[in-house]
């Protein structure tokens, strides 16, 4: 009886109808808005610069083992090659439709990465104290990291002494220091990942790394995050440890790594 039900005039459902008229994705529309939302970035003055992309579950650069899939740059000589230059950024979007982008960090901004679970807390906490918090971007859990939100803020400036640079490896490693578990600082010499850009295993689903507040944000001093930051991740270790019996949380993978 079932199976004739809406195969007659008048008798099918609003819902089967709307189903029905709902149009297709529209691949054209989505890589419009690619387009806008990596000139946005470009237009707050965050240098990008072409990235991998995911084949399946394997990266586009086919190197066999790649340690960061879909999350690294195309080339070598990504730092100069970084720019804010409107025309490039709509040459290489258009040229390279499925490619990820990268910003480069230590420049204009830096990038305060924490695990996801410790940046909702302490974005949660940074606005009902009314602190003024630049954009925000986000990864999902399930990417072998549990998840890590990113805050973008000013950088720390270009120092008279070069020596008082920290470097690369300090900056995307600090979380093997006991005060700031779980926090990586990108500033010279690092890069992260910018939205809309996708991760192994969901090229053809919607972007993986999003927004949760805009480039149009102004960067704010990474002091003022600092604290909140620190002692949020610092929590989340803490439970980490007691969920776990040991400090799991000490040997999340980092990225970048050196290709």
């Amino acid at each position: 009886m079932g199976d004739g039900i809406g195969r007659y005039r008048g008798t099918e459902s609003k819902l089967a109808q709307w189903l029905r008229r709902r149009p297709k994705r529209d691949a054209a529309g989505d890589q419009n808005d690619r387009e806008k939302l990596l000139l946005a970035v470009a237009a707050a003055g965050l240098p990008l610069a072409p990235a991998a992309y995911p084949v399946g579950y394997s990266c586009s650069c086919e190197r066999i083992g790649c340690p960061t899939p879909a999350r690294h740059p195309v080339s070598f000589a990504w730092q100069t090659q970084s720019t804010t230059d409107r025309a490039q950024v709509e040459r290489w979007a258009r040229n390279e439709p499925r490619a990820n982008f990268i910003t480069a960090t230590g420049m204009v901004h830096d990038v305060l990465d924490v695990p996801l679970s410790a940046g909702r807390a302490a974005l949660d906490r940074l606005l009902a104290e009314g602190v003024d918090v630049g954009p925000v971007a986000a990864f999902p859990d399930g990417v072998g990291d549990g998840g890590r939100m990113l805050f973008f803020t000013a950088t720390r400036g270009t120092p008279e002494d070069e020596d008082e640079w920290w470097p690369c490896e300090l900056d995307c490693h600090p979380e093997t220091m006991d005060e700031h578990p779980g926090l990586r600082w990108h500033c010279r010499g690092s890069y992260v990942l910018v939205p809309p850009a996708r991760l192994p295993g969901d090229e053809d689903a919607h972007p993986a790394v999003t927004w949760v507040r805009g480039p149009e944000h102004a960067l704010p001093d990474p002091l003022n995050l600092l604290e909140a930051l620190t002692d949020a991740c610092a929590r989340h270790a803490a439970a980490r440890e007691s969920e776990d019996g040991e400090d799991d949380a000490a040997h999340e993978i980092a990225w970048p790594l050196t290709r």
